[in-house]
């Protein structure tokens, strides 16, 4: 059984679609990479996955035994809240469905340390988030979705700001982890993209996937990445 199943997905905004007609399965130790422009739906992709956007038509099946960790934009995350990295990286073994005041267990605590220590982040343990660099902060956003074991990563834009060095140590670092963990990552970036997955997929509103070994000349590939899905 795949990990996640994607069946005739169609998401509209009103009058708006903002995918079509999307299949899509996703398997263990898979990498895929999903391009296209900005506002391709390449996003509104991962939180229909996730269960924040509802689904008009088709289905989204997921295993489920698989414990799926998301890692939105750092862009859309508020960097100058006032909470030290040991603390955000903690926030991601809180449970769906909580109540306030919830009691971290020592478990919990361990489950960070390891975290930082997987991502060689340990000495930014006690800084405050808005100390940070962008390359520091996507890999404490990382760190957080690690912090449950997930089977799958999602990905929204990884590199998005980073300089060249900062995308390089990522993508390391994605590679690694894709010996025990399937990720789906989102981009715009396609030169980078496409040499470090396995599998891409070109997403304008309806999507044509591909193995990376496909040769596809820049013509072909161009009319994939900005077709309107018509």
């Amino acid at each position: 059984m795949a990990l996640i199943s994607i069946n005739n997905l169609t998401v509209s905004y009103k009058n708006y679609v903002a995918l079509q007609n999307i299949n899509l399965e996703v398997n263990k130790n898979d990498y895929i990479g999903i391009i296209g422009p900005n506002g391709s739906g390449k996003s509104t992709l991962l939180k229909s996955i996730i269960g924040e956007i509802p689904i008009k038509e088709g289905q989204v099946k997921i295993d489920p035994n698989a414990r799926i960790g998301y890692v939105p934009q750092f862009s859309t995350f508020n960097s100058n809240f006032p909470i030290k990295v040991f603390d955000v990286i903690l926030s991601g073994t809180l449970p769906s469905k909580f109540k306030l005041f919830h009691h971290y267990t020592s478990h919990d605590k361990e489950q960070v340390i390891l975290a930082l220590k997987k991502l060689n982040i340990t000495s930014l343990s006690s800084k405050q988030i808005n100390e940070l660099s962008g390359g520091q902060l996507q890999k404490v956003l990382l760190a957080r979705a690690l912090v449950m074991n997930p089977h799958i990563l999602l990905l929204d834009e990884p590199t998005a700001s980073l300089d060249t060095n900062a995308k390089q140590e990522i993508y390391k670092i994605l590679t690694d982890l894709n010996k025990e963990v399937t990720i789906m990552m989102v981009s715009h970036d396609i030169g980078i993209i496409k040499h470090n997955v396995k599998t891409y997929a070109c997403l304008n509103k309806t999507m044509h996937i591909h193995n990376n070994d496909d040769q596809l000349d820049p013509w072909h590939f161009e009319n994939l990445f900005y077709s309107k899905g018509n």
